[in-house]
């Protein structure tokens, strides 16, 4: 039977799992209209200024009525993530983002 240490008190007890600056997929899904992709890339452009539109890849769902575009941005801080899942996440086109 093995025993394990503590972590000293006031240490955290979950170790850090990202480590920034870093690549950083984000999966965005919503009705599928011709302005979908743009609109999208508008707002990942304004939290991550340097994402080239070219790398965005574009899925339709089977029946076509549906959008899944995957942005992979340099993400710097954790803020910075969560400013851009928060502005996605309340855009009017959008249904998902993961």
């Amino acid at each position: 039977m093995s025993s394990q240490a503590s972590p000293p008190s006031g240490a955290a007890s979950v170790p850090e799992v990202m480590q920034f600056p870093m690549d950083f997929p984000i999966k965005i899904m919503g009705k599928r209209v011709d302005s979908f992709a743009d609109e999208i890339v508008a707002v990942v452009r304004s939290h991550a200024p340097e994402f080239d539109p070219a790398t965005l890849e574009m899925r339709a769902s089977r029946n076509g009525n549906y959008l899944s575009v995957t942005a992979t941005i340099r993400a710097e801080s954790r803020p910075q993530l969560d400013a851009l899942y928060q502005e996605l996440s309340s855009h009017p086109l959008v249904t998902l983002v993961l």
